[in-house]
């Protein structure tokens, strides 16, 4: 029988997904019509009938209040087997449902959140992540018209049942309003735009302290949209008043700065379907070998109209959500870094690629080795040392950018973003990434001018800020930030097992290079004493104009 709840080419095998739960529907569909039997089911039964009325809700639009009432008189562990159960179709199957199967799931979902059911904020974040970003076709604009829609209908449900869901909605939100906000002639995104800048204000005005969750990158998204007039008013309040968000011990720019944010976030804007394969290629596919697998990933992902955006996550993705295992640090598989210098080199549009290198280098601006993950910012380290000599164009390019973040990202906190890269090049040589900065020092081909920065940078004085001051975040029952306590990474953020394992051993440079919750601030009390808007908002825009961005296209 042909599946009705996705589509299927002649020569694709069937999915066992799919397969089992029309076989539990097959099997049961005489008793999932009134009169429903009033035995409990063993746990067998249960799980059976829990597929059957699943695939019935998504294929049986008319009959789907009645699927439901069913599923509401038989269940006993507050719907969490229903709600993973859907959470596997979005997963697996979302890209081959049939278009009113997709209409039934929005409609689902909504009633999950109705009654409260354990792990609806997972849906929704499953559900968010099947958003493409840079993909203009009707269906995603369709995907992200209804789940802009629920996050605004059910607001006060989520904020009072699960408002860290939020948090990710709004980062996706604003990650995917840049895309749209680029195409003005497009009539049909008006009516979107204005909802997705409805839900993101209405989170930065009224929910800050949810916001924060975000932590640092909060801030790289709203850099692009500065020319939103409604987000340049956000800025203003950033930068002068952030009284005006009344979030409790909340007085500066800065504070967000030092949050590190949370892989999770990343994962939003990256689809199951790409992580499989980014996470295939960095762990299975040995350097020298991967042509074809990126060849393959650019043409599916990439090499489409409007989706170069992509490239900006999927290298946060890669630095701050793939962390790969010592032993394949040590072998043959292609490292994280020759995957970025492939991503940066498939960049055309300009401003792509300054985001690219802002996606880099993002954590070193304000890097703590007490809060931050040294794997974090291992790979643009590699990238420039591997580069050497062959391809010393990438190193140029990327040091020049990191010196101009240091000039000119914040102006008026230039002492911070000093100390953090001081502070990430010194963590990087102790815990042997590198063995010293001389491989970049006494490069030869390197400008006097780089070398000098580098010399500065290693000699400058990095102090711990006297004035520290707690930021309490305590609404919803969420965990409280405490300054200043760090708290240290997670077990599964790997950290380098002994000092000397990366580095210029991982490969020759003359190799042809393919192409918790608890997070912390330590944050120092700086006045806004003539600070400007523009010290804050337009030294982006200086970096993407300056010719002295533009990556070589010979690398």
């Amino acid at each position: 029988m042909a599946s009705k709840l996705i589509g299927t080419a002649p020569h694709e095998a069937e999915n066992p997904y799919e397969l089992s739960i029309r076989q539990a529907f097959d099997a049961l569909e005489s008793k999932l019509r009134p009169p429903f039997a009033l035995t409990l089911p063993n746990p067998q039964e249960y799980m059976q009938l829990n597929r059957a009325i699943l695939y019935g809700v998504l294929c049986e639009p008319h009959f789907a209040k009645v699927h439901i009432k069913h599923l509401h008189a038989i269940v006993t562990d507050g719907y969490a087997l229903f709600v993973s159960l859907l959470v596997k179709v979005v997963k697996e199957l979302y890209v081959k449902l049939f278009d009113s199967v997709k209409n039934q799931l929005i409609w689902v979902t909504k009633e999950m959140i109705n009654v409260s059911a354990v792990g609806f904020d997972g849906l929704l974040v499953s559900l968010l992540r099947q958003i493409v970003g840079g993909d203009f076709s009707d269906g995603n604009l369709w995907l992200c018209f209804e789940l802009v829609s629920l996050f605004l209908g059910k607001w006060d449900c989520l904020l009072e049942e699960e408002p860290l869901v939020l948090s990710s909605a709004l980062y996706t939100f604003l990650r995917l309003l840049a895309d749209h906000c680029r195409l003005f002639t497009n009539s049909k995104l008006d009516v979107l735009k204005r909802l997705e800048i409805d839900f993101c204000i209405k989170m930065l005005r009224e929910q800050f302290q949810l916001c924060l969750k975000i932590g640092r990158d909060l801030i790289r998204l709203l850099q692009d949209l500065v020319h939103v007039p409604v987000f340049r008013a956000i800025w203003k309040d950033l930068v002068l008043n952030p009284s005006e968000f009344k979030t409790p011990g909340f007085s500066d720019i800065s504070q967000l700065y030092h949050l590190r944010t949370s892989s999770r976030y990343f994962l939003t804007r990256i689809t199951p379907e790409m992580e499989t394969q980014l996470r295939f290629l960095l762990t299975h596919v040995k350097l020298g070998s991967q042509k074809r697998y990126q060849a393959w990933f650019g043409k599916k992902f990439l090499f489409v109209p409007e989706r170069e955006t992509l490239i900006v996550d999927i290298i946060r993705f890669i630095c701050c959500g793939h962390h790969p295992s010592n032993e394949i640090i040590q072998s043959d598989i292609i490292p994280r870094w020759a995957v970025i210098g492939w991503l940066l080199k498939s960049c055309q549009k300009n401003y792509v690629e300054t985001n690219a290198k802002l996606a880099l280098f993002y954590d070193w601006l304000f890097f703590d080795e007490s809060v931050d993950n040294i794997m974090n910012i291992e790979p643009a380290m590699l990238l420039m040392v591997c580069s050497i000599p062959r391809y010393i164009d990438m190193t140029h390019t990327l040091l020049d950018f990191l010196f101009l973040l240091v000039d000119n990202y914040d102006v008026d906190r230039k002492d911070i973003i000093a100390r953090g890269v001081k502070s990430a090049f010194a963590t990087l040589v102790h815990k042997g990434v590198v063995q010293s900065l001389d491989v970049l020092v006494s490069c030869k081909t390197l400008s006097p001018y780089l070398k000098e920065r580098l010399r500065k940078i290693q000699a400058l004085e990095v102090r711990v800020p006297n004035e520290l001051h707690l930021l309490h975040i305590s609404q919803h029952s969420m965990e409280t930030f405490n300054l200043p306590s760090p708290t240290p990474c997670s077990e599964t953020e790997r950290q380098p097992a002994r000092t000397g394992e990366y580095g210029l051993q991982i490969k020759s440079a003359d190799e042809p290079i393919p192409v918790s919750d608890n997070l912390v601030i330590a944050c120092r009390s700086s006045p806004n004493n003539g600070v400007t808007i523009e010290s804050a908002v337009q030294n982006l825009g200086y970096l993407r104009n300056s010719n002295k961005l533009a990556l070589s296209k010979t690398w």
